[in-house]
C-alpha cells in the first residue's frame, strides 16, 4: 500500500480541487441497500435521442434503456445472437430481401407522462416508427446513410418527398418496404439482397424501438427524454458531467441466462452463480465523464467508481507485465486484459485543399505523412504496450479479420524522398516543407486538451519534424469535434470505432463514398471502391468475399485516406463487489447482467 499512499499524498491537493469542482454534480446518495454501479467515461456523451447519436458513448448508455429485437449471448464466445424482444430468430427470402421478425406480446415501455397513464405495450409498428426517424430530414440522423445503403422499399421516396416539398415527413404513408401485416409482425424488404441484415437487429442504435408519442411529446427536447423497453431509465442528467439511470420499475420478466463454452471455465462459473437470477440485479447504474486520468485513476483507488477502464498513463502501476499488481490482488480488485474489437486510426479530409484529393502528389503527401509516423512507437511509449499494430482496416473478432494480412498501415518508413520527389520542399527557406505550388504547408491536427491527447500529440509533432511537416494542432472538446468532422470541418483528425457486430466488413464504411459525413468522415469517393463495398455487402460469408474485401483494403493502403494505428488492449478494473462483469466483443449493456455483493462493499468500505 505503500506506493498508494505516497501517490495520493503527492496529489491530494488536486484530488481535493476536484473533489470540490465535482460536489456540486454529484448524485443524491443512495439508499442504504441499494445497488449502485459507478462507471467513468473519458469522454462527453453527445445525447441520448436514438435517432441522432452513433458515438459508442452515447450509445453505451442507450444500450440499457432502448431495445432491439435481437442482443448477444452475454458469455458465448464466438458471439452469438438471440432474441430480446423478438420471438425468435428473423425469416428472410432465399434471396436475403425479405426479412420478417415476430415481436413478444407483453413487453412495455417504461412509464412516462407521455403515455397519459396508459400502460404502454411494444409493438412492430414501434420498430418500424424509428427506422422511419432515420430517413426524417428533420433530425439529420447520422444513421441514415447506413439505412439508405439498404434501400428499404420507399422510404427513400418518402424523405425526398418531405425535402422537396418542404412539409414534414408523412410518418403515416404507406410504405412497401416496412409492413406490419399484424400488430407483432415487422416485415424489412430492402432493394438489394443483404445475407448480414439479420446483424442489424441487434443493434440498438440502428433498431432500438422508440414510441411515437414520446418524440411527439418532447419534440426537440426529447434527446434529454429517452423512455424504452430495456431495464433501465434515465433519472438524471448532468450534460458532460454525470448520467444515472435507475431500474426500470415496469421491466418484464427476465432471468439471467447465457451458453458459455464448455472449455470457458470463467463463463460456467459465471452461469452457474447466475442462471435464473431476476435481471437486471442492480438497481442503479451511474456513468461520470472525467477526461482527465489522473482524477479517474485516484477517483477508482478511493472507491468511487466500481468499475474503470485504466487509464493508459497507470496502466504500468495497475498491471505491472500485464498481471495485476500485487497490491490491487490484495484488495479484492478484478483485472480484465481484452483485445478489442476496434481500432483507433487517423484519417485525412479528402475534400480538404492540403491534404485531400486523388491526385498522384496529394496521394504522396498522405502516404508520407502515414509512413513518417511510428505505430509501435505509439504502441510503446504512449499505450504502455496495450495494443498490437493495424495491419488491416478490419479489427479482431470479426468476419473477414485475417491477422496474417499486412496492407502497409503500420510500416514506418520517414520518405523525405517521397516528398522531395513530389515537390514537397522548403521553398522559402523557414525550415518547413511548402506545397509544390510554393504556398505554405500546414498540417492542421484536430484534438482534445487530456494529457493522454497531448502525449499523442508529442509524438505527432515530433516525427512530422523530422520529415520537415509543419503541424499544429488545435484542441477542443469531442462532442464539439465530432460535428465539425461531420460537417467536413476538420483537416485531420483521430477516432477510435468499435464492432457492433461480428461482421469486419462494416468498417469498410469508414471510407464508403454515399456515407461521406457519417461513418465516412474522410468523404473518400472512389468508384471502384464504392463497387467493390456494395458487392461485399450483398455476399453471404465465403472464401469469394473476403477476396473483395482484401481488395478494397488494396485500395486504402494506396490512396490513403485512413491510417489506422492500433487494435487497442484495454485493461479493465472492478472492485471486488461487483459481480458479473466480463466485456463482450460488441455488446453493450453489461448492467444488465452485473450484480453487486453489499456486504462485501459495506466491510471493505467500512
Amino acid at each position: 500500500m505503500g506506493w498508494i499512499r505516497t501517490l495520493v499524498q503527492a496529489t491530494s491537493l488536486a484530488l481535493s480541487l476536484m473533489t470540490a469542482a465535482q460536489a456540486a454534480d454529484a448524485p443524491a446518495s443512495a439508499p442504504t441497500g441499494t445497488k449502485v454501479v459507478r462507471y467513468a467515461f473519458n469522454a462527453a456523451e453527445t445525447g441520448f435521442d436514438p435517432a441522432r447519436i452513433s458515438d459508442i458513448y452515447s450509445n453505451q448508455v442507450l444500450s440499457h434503456i432502448f431495445e432491439a429485437p435481437l442482443t448477444y449471448d452475454y458469455l458465448a464466445r464466438p458471439a452469438e445472437v438471440r432474441p430480446l424482444t423478438a420471438a425468435a430468430l428473423p425469416e428472410h427470402s432465399a434471396d436475403f430481401t425479405v426479412w420478417t421478425v415476430h415481436i413478444r406480446p407483453g413487453i412495455y415501455f417504461a412509464d412516462d407522462p407521455a403515455f397519459k397513464g396508459v400502460r404502454r405495450e411494444l409493438t412492430a409498428a414501434d420498430y418500424a416508427y424509428a427506422i422511419k426517424r432515420y430517413y426524417d430530414p428533420r433530425w439529420k440522423s447520422p444513421v441514415y446513410s447506413e439505412y439508405r445503403e439498404y434501400h428499404v422499399l420507399g422510404l427513400e421516396e418518402l424523405r425526398q418527398k418531405a425535402l422537396d416539398t418542404r412539409r414534414p415527413f408523412d410518418y403515416d404513408a404507406p410504405v412497401a418496404g416496412l409492413q406490419t401485416p399484424d400488430r407483432y409482425t415487422l416485415r424489412v424488404t430492402l432493394g438489394r439482397p443483404n445475407p448480414m441484415f439479420m446483424l442489424t437487429m441487434a443493434n440498438t442504435n440502428s433498431f432500438g424501438a422508440v414510441a411515437r408519442e414520446v418524440v411527439e411529446a418532447y419534440g426537440e427536447d426529447v434527446d434529454a427524454h429517452p423512455v424504452g423497453t430495456g431495464p433501465f431509465r434515465l433519472a438524471q442528467w448532468r450534460r458532460s458531467s454525470l448520467i444515472v439511470l435507475e431500474r426500470n420499475p415496469g421491466y418484464r420478466d427476465d432471468s439471467y441466462d447465457a451458453h458459455p463454452a464448455a472449455d470457458d471455465a470463467e463463463g460456467q462459473a459465471l452461469l452457474a452463480r447466475f442462471k435464473g437470477r431476476k435481471l437486471p440485479m442492480i438497481d442503479r447504474l451511474e456513468f461520470a465523464i472525467i477526461e482527465q486520468p489522473q482524477p479517474t485513476w485516484l477517483s477508482f483507488l478511493s472507491r468511487d467508481f466500481d468499475l474503470v477502464i485504466t487509464p493508459l498513463e497507470y496502466a504500468p502501476i495497475a498491471a505491472p507485465g500485464g498481471h495485476l499488481a500485487p497490491n490491487l490482488a490484495k484488495q479484492g480488485i478484478q483485472l480484465e486484459r481484452v483485445l478489442r474489437s476496434d481500432h483507433a486510426y487517423t484519417y485525412f479530409n479528402m475534400n480538404d485543399p492540403v491534404v485531400g484529393g486523388y491526385t498522384a502528389e496529394k496521394i504522396a503527401l498522405r502516404r508520407a505523412i502515414s509512413l513518417a509516423y511510428d505505430n509501435m512507437a505509439e504502441i510503446n511509449r504512449v499505450r504502455r504496450g496495450l495494443g498490437i499494430p493495424a495491419k488491416t482496416l478490419l479489427v479482431p473478432n470479426t468476419y473477414g479479420y485475417d491477422p496474417q494480412q499486412n496492407f502497409g498501415f503500420s510500416e514506418y518508413d520517414p520518405a523525405k524522398a517521397l516528398l522531395d520527389l513530389y515537390g514537397y520542399v522548403d521553398k522559402d527557406g523557414d525550415g518547413w516543407r511548402d506545397l509544390p505550388d510554393g504556398k505554405p504547408l500546414l498540417l492542421r491536427y484536430f484534438t482534445q486538451s487530456d494529457e493522454t491527447s497531448r502525449q499523442f500529440n508529442e509524438l505527432w509533432g515530433k516525427y512530422m519534424k523530422a520529415v520537415g511537416l509543419h503541424m499544429e494542432f488545435v484542441p477542443g472538446q469531442w462532442p464539439d469535434q465530432f460535428k465539425l468532422a461531420q460537417a467536413g470541418s476538420v483537416q485531420i483528425w483521430a477516432l477510435g470505432n468499435t464492432a457492433t457486430s461480428p461482421d469486419g466488413s462494416g468498417f469498410l464504411h469508414e471510407a464508403y463514398g454515399p456515407e461521406a459525413g457519417a461513418n465516412n468522415l474522410p468523404f473518400f469517393k472512389l468508384p471502384a471502391y464504392d463497387d467493390l463495398v456494395r458487392r461485399i455487402d450483398q455476399m453471404p460469408l465465403s472464401p469469394e468475399r473476403d477476396a473483395l474485401i482484401t481488395q478494397a483494403q488494396r485500395l486504402l493502403a494506396v490512396y490513403m485516406p485512413i491510417k489506422p494505428h492500433v487494435h487497442r488492449i484495454r485493461l479493465y478494473l472492478s472492485q471486488p463487489w461487483l459481480l458479473g462483469y466480463r466485456t463482450h466483443p460488441f455488446a453493450l449493456d453489461f448492467g444488465r447482467f452485473v450484480d453487486v455483493d453489499l456486504q462485501k462493499k459495506s466491510a471493505a468500505l467500512h
